[in-house]
């Protein structure tokens, strides 16, 4: 959400949703923030994502909302976040509230599933078949209610607290087939993330319609493909992407990581990714390949189990004992922005537990979504210029915020990935002082973007010569 925007609520107060209170701000994007939202009276949690209604938003955007808001409400699947209810504040009324489209949903809280995931690395078929499976399941329902998504990308894919897959954003989304006669209709919009968009979806220019089950194949067979490689395939489907043309022609199964991908699920990737949408695999054909035929290694070994194996790249690029290095043990948890009532909510399952997503903070333990954090040697203020230094190295655009009322440093970062997709976030830093420990606990929170990329950035400042000597790591 823009300044100006955050300005205008420090005078305009957030209103109740359905009971529920909007406290810390979690991620968002553009004129959007999504929010924490906690109901005292049941002690239940939820999200709320905030869409700013300005002089300037159009009838198409509202349209777009509405559209959003009536195709997610429908959808009641397992693999879907839940859509609990809507409120609206019109601009220009005297309530005294931001004037915004509220929509509260279902907390994951387990995070983003690709948030667990090391960049170039990615996770082992065990685990891949597990979220895919999960992941397919959820499509076929929403194409069952003759819903397209048309914007599969990892940051649409989170985790509650049970480890379970979410399909999240259905902002894209259109109806193709009506229920009622089951009467069906191309699409021609031309929307979604380039390095995810089938390659029919790309004829920029060209007025020919698709078809909409296709496009969301192609779609979670590249994301697939990212779960096992920790990297998307190419920038886009084109004949401008040099790795595209390669695959094309066959060139890149001898390249990594293309020729570390097991034989079936090759076959599978390769079939999802077939540019023809009339030969490209159906989500039948997906059901009925011997790569998901194949039983489930993961389920019995539990929750605890499931989380051990998802962060195992993590742990193998030391990437986990960055973000918790054991700094206590003390497992006190503070009640600011409802801690107390998130940590006994996600604890029920043990998985966000096991997942490291409770930060030992100078007030207690803190349920701190992101993997992306750490907690470094010296103060605040002192770390902040460093932090900017390494970002001015790696050339990432940047500019300091208004201290908060918790005294958290803030700094705004933002930029193109090398997929050249756009990222936007926070890195929060506050006062760290523990058990005879003392420094900064920093926290970057994505707003928008890929979350392996955002990984990729964390580490990059990590390891500048800048930040790295003061950063605490696993005794």
């Amino acid at each position: 959400m823009s300044a100006e925007n955050e300005k205008e609520k420090v005078q305009l107060k957030l209103p109740k949703v359905d009971g529920y209170k909007l406290l810390k701000a979690i991620g968002g994007g553009g004129f959007s923030t999504v929010y924490r939202a906690i109901n005292f009276t049941t002690r239940k949690v939820a999200a709320c994502k905030v869409v700013a209604l300005r002089p300037e938003t159009t009838r198409d955007d509202r349209r777009n909302l509405e559209k959003e808001i009536k195709v997610h409400s429908t959808l009641k699947h397992r693999n879907v976040l839940e859509f609990i209810n809507a409120y609206v504040v019109e601009p220009n009324t005297k309530s005294g509230y931001f004037p915004a489209v509220y929509m509260l949903m279902e907390l994951a809280a387990g995070g983003d599933l690709f948030d667990k995931i090391a960049p170039d690395v990615g996770v082992g078929e065990d685990v891949a078949h597990h979220y895919f499976t999960q992941l397919a399941s959820g499509l076929a329902y929403i194409h069952g209610q003759g819903i397209v998504h048309r914007d599969l990308k990892p940051e649409n894919i989170l985790l509650d607290a049970a480890g379970t897959l979410k399909i999240t954003d259905f902002g894209l989304s259109s109806i193709f087939r009506l229920q009622k006669t089951g009467k069906t209709r191309r699409l021609n919009e031309r929307c979604g993330s380039l390095p995810y968009v089938a390659p029919e979806v790309c004829l920029l220019g060209l007025e020919i319609p698709y078809e909409a089950e296709p496009i969301d194949v192609w779609g979670i067979g590249v994301i697939l493909f990212t779960l096992l490689s920790g990297n998307t395939p190419w920038d886009e489907p084109t004949e401008h992407t040099y790795e595209y043309q390669r695959y094309l022609s066959g060139e890149c199964f001898d390249d990594d990581p293309w020729n570390r991908l097991g034989r079936d699920v090759l076959d599978l990737i390769t079939g999802m990714l077939t540019p023809a949408p009339s030969k490209r695999m159906t989500l039948r054909d997906v059901f009925r390949h011997p790569w998901m035929q194949r039983p489930s290694q993961i389920d019995a070994r539990g929750i605890v189990g499931l989380a051990d194996r998802l962060t195992e790249s993590l742990r193998n690029s030391g990437d986990l004992e960055i973000a918790e290095p054991s700094l206590s043990s003390v497992a006190r948890v503070e009640d600011r922005d409802g801690d107390q009532i998130m940590f006994t909510a996600a604890n029920q399952t043990q998985f966000t537990q096991s997942l490291l997503l409770f930060s030992q903070t100078q007030c207690g333990r803190r349920y701190t979504p992101s993997l992306t954090r750490f907690y470094a040697k010296l103060g605040p203020g002192i770390l902040m210029p460093l932090i900017c230094e390494a970002l001015d190295t790696l050339g990432v655009k940047h500019r300091m915020a208004e201290k908060t009322s918790e005294d958290v440093l803030r700094i705004r970062v933002g930029g193109l990935d090398k997929r050249k997709l756009v990222f936007k976030g926070w890195i929060e830093l506050e006062d760290f002082e523990y058990d005879g420990v003392a420094g900064s606990f920093c926290v970057m929170q994505r707003d928008q973007g890929n979350p392996i990329s955002w990984r990729q950035l964390w580490k990059s400042i990590i390891l500048s010569s800048a930040v790295e000597p003061h950063v605490y790591r696993k005794r």
